[in-house]
């Protein structure tokens, strides 16, 4: 098992595009970290330069606290699965996971053992003598996963394994490399520009812009002390609702004033601000759809909408209305939460009253867009 340590890693291409600034990040043994972000953010250049399969313009990355920087890929100990899965169409799946094995002359017996012991792991013993056109987008990551686990690496390193496959399979293999990773008890690094992947299978979460860390943390700390509103918004579906409001602060006890509503910062979110002895103040508001509630009538924290989209999730509601303003905001709602006579009124151009929920608000400088509370350098 291994760390991965990488500091001040640099990446520039010969045309001084600099595609990854100053990356510093500790890995810990068995941990299992994703890289995410959106295309072009330096994720999967990252990778790959832990990996070996781009040179590093400056700066270290150690596995298991040796410097691996002029180690050729092959000598770095990893595995690495592959996006497009990189099977050797003429082999069969069993020559496929031996192959590394037959390179390295281990003996035929044990690379028996090792390939089918790989393949009752994931569930493909019965295609074993298949090639891989003859096998699912689904079976032959399986198939490229298991290449990857026959070589006993010190780091997994995958790079947007899931996202040839299909919504149901992506559930599916989503869940299997979790139970896969229980298995192994190895360190994972996982590259993906999905939040859902990102959310669901990292202990940890690097968000990535522009080849620059936005924020590292655990799932539950993105999503809930995003620490600018680049995280804010690239985490969570659908996105948070940003709005310009002001922040009021009346001896410690603190409201924001926006499209004409005063809604109380109560609970914890409250407490924080007061904490911090945040002063009054302009402020970008972030509000999640989920945090946006219906109004059974007008009242001074409520803001009136109208409807202008509807869509039936099957559980929930998303509905899509513009402030007096025209300022576009969504929100959720539990169908269970409506009546019949309700969700029948939910119709475009539907007069409607929402509130903020205020112990959830985010608060974000509208010039640096950093969060007052959680704001951290990287």
């Amino acid at each position: 098992m291994a760390s991965v340590k990488l500091t001040n890693v640099k990446k520039i291409y010969d045309n001084n595009v600099v595609a990854v600034h100053d990356f510093n990040l500790d890995i810990k043994d068995q941990e299992f970290v994703v890289f995410v972000g959106p295309s072009g953010c330096g994720k999967s250049t990252t990778l790959r330069m832990i990996a070996g399969l781009e040179d590093i313009s400056d700066g270290t990355v150690e596995i298991d606290g040796e410097v691996v920087n002029d180690l050729q890929p092959k000598d770095r100990n990893i595995a690495m699965v592959f996006q497009n899965y990189a099977l050797y169409p003429h082999m069969s799946v069993y020559d496929n996971i031996a192959f590394s094995l037959r390179l390295q002359k281990m003996p035929e017996d044990l690379i028996f053992n090792k390939v089918t012991n790989v393949a009752e792991i994931l569930g493909i013993t019965d295609y074993l003598m298949r090639k891989p056109r003859a096998l699912s987008g689904g079976q032959r990551q399986r198939v490229a996963i298991g290449r990857a686990m026959v070589r006993d690496s010190k780091v997994f390193l995958m790079d947007e394994p899931l996202s040839n496959l299909d919504a149901k399979l992506r559930n599916q293999m989503r869940a299997e490399i979790i139970l896969l990773r229980q298995k192994l008890n190895t360190t994972f690094i996982y590259v993906t520009h999905d939040q859902t992947e990102a959310m669901t299978l990292g202990d940890r979460i690097v968000i990535m812009k522009d080849g620059y860390i936005m924020q590292v943390g655990s799932p539950a700390e993105v999503f809930e002390k995003p620490e600018n509103l680049f995280v804010a918004e690239f985490i969570g579906a659908p996105k948070m609702n940003i709005v310009p409001a002001e922040l009021v602060n009346a001896n410690g006890a603190y409201q924001v004033k926006l499209f004409g509503a005063a809604i109380p910062v109560d609970g914890d979110k409250g407490a924080e601000l007061a904490r911090a002895r945040i002063p009054g103040r302009k402020v970008l508001l972030g509000v999640r759809p989920e945090h946006i509630v219906l109004s059974k009538e007008a009242s001074a924290s409520s803001i009136p909408v109208t409807l202008e989209v509807n869509e039936m999730m099957g559980s929930e509601l998303h509905l899509h209305a513009f402030t007096d303003d025209g300022t576009r905001i969504i929100f959720r709602v539990p169908t269970i939460d409506l009546t019949a006579s309700e969700r029948a009124g939910l119709v475009n151009g539907a007069k409607l009253n929402v509130t903020f929920e205020g112990k959830v608000m985010h608060f974000f400088d509208p010039e640096t867009e950093k969060n007052l509370l959680y704001s951290h350098e990287y």
